[in-house]
């Protein structure tokens, strides 16, 4: 059996993680959640690939490359605003497990409004960086039970 290819994918203003808000927040970096995740994968045999942008169009452009089998998507504040992200994510086909550090419907109202939450295959919210590993060992248990299939990005390609 192939490994499991998992794109996580950071939308905008997480790079300042570790300095933005960090009561809020929390206090690591994106680069310390991405390498603590990155040895979860290792451990679970999980091909992993972490992508940021503060750039809408940019993380649109990476999940069309189809080079994933499923992917862990925290979009920041493109949550509550990005239909666009919504559609690539669907265009795509891809499973996905959306994340985010807190739990953005307690927060102020417009962040009530969520275009990836039922799209999503699964949610973690409120868990600071665990909802990533939580995340993760998610897909490894829906690629275990067969509910992910390995998928080829020249397959995908030669339909469009």
């Amino acid at each position: 059996m192939s490994r499991l290819r998992v794109l996580v994918l950071n939308g905008p203003n997480l790079n300042l993680l570790g300095t933005r808000e960090p009561a809020l927040y929390g206090s690591e970096t994106l680069a310390e959640i991405e390498a603590g995740l990155a040895a979860q994968a290792a451990i679970l045999g999980i091909a992993l690939e972490s992508f940021q942008s503060n750039h809408e169009g940019a993380l649109i452009d990476r999940l069309h490359r189809r080079d994933f089998d499923a992917a862990i998507v925290n979009a920041g504040g493109l949550t509550h605003t990005s239909v666009s992200l919504r559609d690539a994510l669907l265009a795509v086909d891809r499973p996905f497990v959306e994340v985010h550090l807190t739990d953005p419907a307690s927060r102020e109202p417009f962040r009530r409004v969520n275009y990836l939450e039922d799209v999503a295959v699964a949610r973690f919210v409120g868990q600071r960086s665990l909802g990533y590993r939580l995340a993760l060992h998610e897909l490894a248990r829906r690629w275990q039970t067969g509910e992910i299939m390995p998928r080829s990005v020249d397959e995908e390609n030669a339909g469009g």
